[in-house]
C-alpha cells in the first residue's frame, strides 16, 4: 500500500502538488491552480490545527489527497471532522488509496478527540457514494449555498 503523509507547515510544496492533483482529478484546474494563496498563508493553514491535509504518495509523487476541517462544537466540548475534498489520480483508482486516506484520517480523528467524520457526495458520483457507503452511515440531507451580503 502507498504511504500516507499528514502534511504540516514545512510541506507547502507537497500541498501544492496535492492541489494540482485535485484540479486534475476534479477537472477544474483553474479553481485549484490559478489563484493559490502564497506560501505564508498555506503554512498558516497547515499549522492551524483546524485544517488537515493527508497525501497518498508513490515515491515523492502525490497520487491522492484528502483535505478536511476540524470543527469545534458549541453544544458540547467535542469536535467533528468534515472531509472537504478527497481525490485519487485516475491511474491509481480502485486500489484502496481513498480508503487508506480515510483510515489515516480516522486515526487523526481519535488523536484529536473528534466524535464523527462526515462527508458529502454528489448525486451521480457513484464511486464516491459506494466508498462512503462502505465506510459509514448514509444520511439524506439538503445542501444550500448562501452568498454573503454586499
Amino acid at each position: 500500500m502507498h504511504p500516507m503523509r499528514v502534511l504540516g507547515p514545512a510541506d507547502v510544496t507537497q500541498f501544492r502538488a496535492m492541489l494540482a492533483m485535485f484540479g486534475e482529478a476534479f477537472g477544474d484546474r483553474a479553481a485549484y491552480l490559478e489563484s493559490q494563496p502564497d506560501d505564508e498563508y498555506l503554512r498558516g493553514l497547515l499549522s492551524s490545527g483546524l485544517f488537515i491535509a493527508v497525501a497518498a504518495l508513490d515515491g515523492s509523487a502525490v497520487i491522492g489527497g484528502l483535505a478536511a476541517y476540524l470543527l469545534p462544537k458549541f453544544e458540547q466540548a467535542r469536535t467533528e471532522i468534515y472531509i472537504y475534498d478527497l481525490a485519487v489520480r485516475e491511474a491509481h483508482r480502485r486500489k484502496g488509496v481513498a480508503t487508506s486516506l480515510i483510515e489515516e484520517l480516522k486515526k487523526l480523528a481519535v488523536a484529536r478527540g473528534a466524535y464523527v467524520i462526515y462527508v458529502q457526495a454528489d448525486r451521480g458520483d457513484d464511486a464516491a457514494i459506494a466508498l462512503y457507503t462502505k465506510l459509514g452511515t448514509r444520511e439524506d440531507v439538503m445542501h444550500f449555498d448562501i452568498l454573503p451580503a454586499d
